[in-house]
């Protein structure tokens, strides 16, 4: 193990080091709030916010975090950057993961967190008379791009835009469990649906280049680390089949960001979404040889390049 990789493995009290969080959002220049919403179904979950401190906000960045992951830990480095440069960013921890209610990684049906994502996004910007007026923006990694996508569906005039970071709008045949394994998980989960027993490769292992990256990944207190639930997979599969057959449908602007040596989600998928939908305004940035976590997984290098596409494609807008 070398040193960058053994001070990466001391253990953390924040993914950024063991500074306090109120005096480490002070150095970035921004504002940030914690609290806990409650869904119109009855759900508390936990969300943030990260804001500039200095000027007023230029935009508004609704985010949907990925499977298994939250926004409390390495999540946070990209709601920090951008509200660093003017947008004020909101996200919350979806049902069953971080600190939000719910069984750990369990999704038995993803509509239930489009709802939730469309009330608690629909609050902040109705309840902030200065941000109702900005232009909005949704913001989602993996499957949160896919929800991301349905909410789009589903509230087609709440936002402007979207930035999808490796979208999970197909899995990649990769990760998958190859047949019959499907088929017989898919009868299995009708009697237990919340059992951790897919087999399938590990996600960080998969996603994370930087060696020393991946440890600190590993280190998140409310990460998932157990095997997919039997439900959360079928609800996967059907929630990917849906949104990969209504890429014709997408009417929205947007930027899809995915690395092509991605073997978590699809980029090929990504292609797709940007040859089909009907948005007259859509960019597509395929980089080579990344994989799946750009935004935090990738060389320090590889990851301004990330921001930097993210931030060109915001300010053009703004």
């Amino acid at each position: 193990m070398g040193e960058e990789e053994k001070e990466a493995s001391k253990p953390h009290l924040h993914y950024w080091g063991d500074t306090p969080e109120e005096d480490y959002y002070k150095l970035k220049n921004i504002k940030s709030t914690k609290s806990y919403y409650t869904s119109p179904r009855g759900l508390s979950l936990f969300t943030r916010s990260w804001v500039p401190s200095t000027t007023p906000p230029r935009g508004i960045i609704c985010m949907v975090h990925g499977y298994g992951n939250d926004i409390s830990w390495t999540f946070q480095g990209t709601p920090i950057y951008l509200a660093q440069h003017g947008f004020s960013c909101f996200a919350l921890d979806l049902q069953g993961h971080g600190q939000s209610e719910g069984l750990k990684a369990f999704v038995p049906n993803v509509d239930f967190l489009v709802n939730d994502c469309v009330s608690y996004f629909s609050s902040v910007i109705t309840q902030t008379p200065e941000l109702k007026h900005l232009p909005k923006f949704l913001f989602g990694e993996s499957m949160g791009g896919a929800i991301c996508l349905l909410i789009h569906f589903q509230a087609p005039e709440l936002f402007n835009g979207a930035i999808l970071v490796a979208p999970m709008c197909r899995i990649s045949d990769k990760v998958k469990p190859k047949w019959p394994i499907p088929e017989v998980l898919t009868f299995i989960s009708r009697f237990a649906p919340t059992l951790p027993i897919v087999p399938t490769a590990d996600l960080v292992e998969k996603s994370v280049k930087v060696p020393e990256k991946r440890v600190i990944s590993g280190m998140n207190p409310r990460r998932y680390n157990g095997k997919p639930r039997l439900g959360t997979v079928v609800e996967l599969l059907r929630v990917t089949d849906y949104v990969s057959s209504k890429l014709i449908d997408v009417n929205l602007g947007f930027i899809v960001l995915h690395g092509s040596a991605d073997v978590v989600t699809d980029p090929e998928v990504s292609r797709e979404l940007f040859e089909k939908a009907k948005s007259k305004d859509k960019t597509i940035k395929i980089y080579e040889g990344m994989l799946h976590s750009l935004l935090f997984g990738e060389t320090d290098e590889n990851v301004e390049i990330v921001r930097n596409d993210i931030l060109t494609w915001l300010n053009d807008r703004c």
